[in-house]
């Protein structure tokens, strides 16, 4: 198929390296999740689910349509849904074997009447708040009561326990340690009352790079499956990584301004001089970001080329002034290359994992493997 618009390329190889290099980095014995919501960070779930099956003993989800979509699409293992989920869904997660995540017994009692009245047996992951304030059990004796409670409730088998870092991407771990020891003691707690927990798991993709002793039964893995390191603090000479995704978009027109010539809307760029400039075909309508108004910059013929003016919907301008021979139709590389996605989330002062979420559905992928021969 060819494309005159936009589109992203997702190179299935290197997903394949970045999970064996974390893999590599693993104590033995300690099991991956694959984190694949948000329709994989924008890679598309289902490839990566098939590329990375080998690797993982199963997949987080953060909604019951996450975790539909891969089962309607073969996805055998475990799928664990990471996001609360309402008494009304219930029934399809029953029905296609969806893992839930669990913290008031009151969800507990709803999601086990459910599973009765089905004649299943409904799966859960303990949710603990150990310094995220996001979901979860807080992590002391009374919590202890309440997860053997649930593990009483009839039709219901407890696979797991988990909690989230939520600085371990920073350089100071010791918030992230600190969590952990709370977690650890939780666990222990836990299983000291007979409650038998097969899986608890704490580590996201920092973590895995920067934290191996906190690895335990699992490990949840994410941004690291897609080739990019979670913040510029997570040192990137432990585990190599290699970014998945380029985006790529072309030339539709090219013109001649003269002085005093404004480029898009509100005029927010007025020309100085005869400038050459050309016409993009994508924008904020496929998720590149309009605040790169004015300040961002594409890669044409291996050259950079500044963005002028405002980004439309579908739509922006840069100057090929100093850039010979461009034609109609060139190739206009967004992101890739010299132009990485950490480069354009500090621009926009924002996290590698936003950039590449936000490309938009209308965006074709094209899955390419750059590890095999041609």
């Amino acid at each position: 198929m060819e494309f005159d618009r936009i589109y992203a390329e997702v190179d299935l190889g290197r997903i394949e390296e970045n999970m064996e290099a974390m893999k590599e980095h693993l104590r033995p014995g300690t099991k991956m999740y694959g984190v694949v919501k948000t329709d994989a960070y924008g890679h598309g779930a289902v490839p990566v689910a098939r590329t990375i099956d080998r690797f993982v003993c199963g997949y987080a989800v953060a909604t019951v349509d996450e975790g539909l979509k891969l089962r309607r699409h073969g996805i055998e293992k475990e799928i664990l849904c990471l996001g609360p989920v309402s008494a009304g869904r219930y029934q399809e997660c029953l029905e296609n074997d969806i893992s839930l995540p669990m913290f008031e017994y009151r969800r507990a009692k709803e999601l086990s009447d459910a599973a009765v009245a089905e004649g299943k047996t409904a799966k859960i992951h303990i949710a603990v708040d150990t310094g995220m304030s996001r979901i979860g059990l807080f992590p002391d004796e009374g919590s202890v009561e309440i997860v053997k409670e649930i593990a009483e409730l009839p039709a219901l088998r407890i696979a797991g326990m988990f909690t989230h870092f939520a600085r371990a991407d920073e350089t100071d771990k010791t918030n992230a340690g600190e969590q952990y020891r709370r977690f650890r003691e939780f666990c222990d707690d836990v299983k000291a009352a007979g409650v038998k927990v097969p899986v608890c798991h704490c580590s996201n993709s920092a973590g895995i790079v920067e934290l191996p002793d906190f690895n335990m039964d699992a490990v949840r893995a994410g941004i690291t499956i897609y080739g990019m390191y979670p913040s510029d603090e997570v040192k990137q000479d432990i585990i190599s990584l290699k970014p998945a995704m380029a985006l790529k978009s072309f030339i539709t027109y090219i013109k001649e301004i003269g002085p005093g010539t404004e480029v898009s809307y509100g005029g927010t760029f007025k020309a100085e001089k005869t400038m050459r400039i050309a016409t993009v075909s994508a924008g904020y309508g496929d998720g590149y970001p309009r605040n790169l108004s004015g300040k961002g910059e594409v890669l044409i013929h291996g050259k950079r080329a500044k963005i002028l003016g405002r980004i439309c919907m579908d739509q922006f301008m840069v100057d090929v002034t100093d850039i010979p021979d461009v034609q109609r139709n060139d190739q206009v590389t967004l992101l890739g290359g010299d132009l990485s996605i950490q480069w354009m989330a500090d621009l926009l002062q924002t996290n590698v994992d936003e950039i590449v979420c936000n490309i938009s559905q209308r965006v074709p992928r094209v899955y390419i493997d750059s590890t095999q021969e041609p």
